[in-house]
């Protein structure tokens, strides 16, 4: 069992350093310059996955997270990665998402883990939103996504016009 989180951990870390991420981005403009989302993603072609809306309560070894909203987010995110390389992508192939937190307060550390998620900073477009409760009690986030993948727009053929 231990072998098999390993193999998941490897491929989740992997995940950053590979894979065709061909959107395009459009440029964070003053007012929400540094946060961790793009206006706008621009994609032609590709393959299109919508993804179901992940939480979790446990982290990939089985630990309880009850509570932890930067452990859920960081398992949500490698649950999200391992349904995308299912489908031949990676986390790098989102192009927007839609997060719904239990606490508004809590935006700020699913922002942190989503910028550490995506260092190159290119960021999906994105939805926040604060709901009573989700499925099960303890559960503090709930990301569900469409990501594209072996879209054709970016270098060295952009889609956004050019300044």
């Amino acid at each position: 069992m231990k072998t098999l989180y390993t193999s998941l951990a490897a491929a989740w870390i992997m995940s950053f350093t590979t894979g065709a991420q061909a959107a395009d981005y459009m440029e964070q403009g003053e007012r929400i310059k540094g946060r961790s989302y793009s206006p706008a993603v621009v994609t032609e072609g590709g393959r299109i996955v919508w993804l179901a809306g992940e939480t979790t309560l446990t982290d990939l070894n089985g630990k309880d997270i009850k509570g932890d909203v930067e452990a859920q987010t960081r398992t949500i995110f490698a649950l999200l990665d391992q349904t995308l390389q299912r489908a031949g992508g990676s986390l790098k192939d989102i192009v927007t998402m839609t997060v719904y937190l239990t606490d508004p307060r809590n935006g700020a550390a699913f922002a942190k883990v989503r910028t550490e998620m995506f260092p190159d900073r290119k960021f999906p477009a994105s939805a926040q939103i604060t709901v009573s409760n989700l499925a099960v009690p303890g559960m503090l986030v709930e990301v569900q996504a469409t990501a594209v993948i072996g879209d054709k727009c970016g270098k060295p053929t952009p889609c956004l016009p050019v300044k």
